[in-house]
This record gives structure tokens, sequence and C-alpha cells, in this order.
């Protein structure tokens, strides 16, 4: 996906620019609408050559739940006109990089086998914090394969204490 990559890159950059005085907002329309736009029946809906450009935008509005600011409404416009709805999730993807940079901060991705409660997601992020050295935005997610335990994913790195994981390396020890 280097292309959308690409393709993507310039939108995030010039969003992040002009989105300075209130990224958290930004970052919200920006995501809710990455969310529609990763939709197949909608992608489908907007490379239907018969559908003009002012159609797909009202069916986005229509399926955001809340009103989009002005500036979200120019942003949608500028990437549906020049054909770009299938790279708003990476544009999306990659505002959060640029806002995580800025802020000195990373998203994370917690697997878990059995729910995680504020308390202890809270202590887990301290403990995650001074681990990985700087700090997270941690989303959770559930696995039951896991067994038991949890991986945490933070952009390229992974720290796995799962059952799972405990028990292939010991298969991969047994089978040597």
């Amino acid at each position: 996906m280097a292309e959308l990559a690409t393709i993507a890159r310039p939108y995030a950059e010039a969003l992040f620019k002009s989105a300075k005085a209130d990224l958290n907002a930004t970052s919200g329309w920006l995501d809710t609408l990455a969310a529609i736009a990763g939709n197949a029946q909608l992608q489908q809906f907007a490379g239907n050559p018969r559908i003009t450009s002012d159609q797909v935008f009202d069916v986005i509005g229509g399926v955001a739940k809340t009103a989009l600011p002005e500036n979200a409404k120019n942003f949608l416009r500028t990437v549906i006109e020049n054909n770009r709805l299938a790279a708003l999730p990476e544009i999306a993807t990659q505002f959060r990089a640029l806002k995580n940079a800025q802020g000195g901060s990373s998203d994370a991705m917690v697997y878990s086998a059995f729910p995680i409660d504020a308390k202890a997601l809270a202590e887990l992020s301290q403990v995650l914090e001074k681990r990985f050295g700087r700090k997270l935005n941690l989303s959770v997610q559930q696995e039951p394969e896991l067994i038991g335990g949890i991986r945490v994913v933070v952009g390229d790195e992974v720290l796995d204490t799962s059952v799972k994981a405990r028990l292939e390396q010991m298969k991969t020890a047994l089978a040597a």
C-alpha cells in the first residue's frame, strides 16, 4: 500500500498544518470520515461514473452522526473531487502519526484475553510508558485465543506476554 501512503501524505501534512489550533477536534472528525470512507459499499458507490461528487458528499454527510464543521466539509469535498476517497483512512493514520509525533506520544494496541478495567488499564499504561520510553495512547482489543496475558503493539515493536506465546516458545524448544 505504498501508493496510498504516497497519495495520503500531502493531504495529511496540509491538514496538520491548517489544524494546528485544534488538532484533537480535527482528529475526531477525520477518524469519523475515515471510518465511513473505509466502507466497501461506499467505495463502490463513489467509484460509479454516474454518481457525482456532490452525491458522494451528501451520502457521507448523511452517514456521519454529528454535523461536520466547515473545515471538515471543505476537506471532504477536496478529497472527493480529487478521487482520493480510498486514501482517506491512510490520511487519518498519517495525520494521527504527525499529531503523536508533535506530542511525543505513540498509539499502542493492547490485545488481551479478558476485558481490562479502567484501574488496571491505568496501571498498565504507566508500566508500558516506562518500558517503551514515551507516552502511549492505549486502545484495547479482546482476543480470547491469547488464553491469558497481553500482547502490546506500538508501531513496529511488539511485547507479547500471552500464554499462547509462551506455549509456542515451549513447543519450539521441545521440537528443537
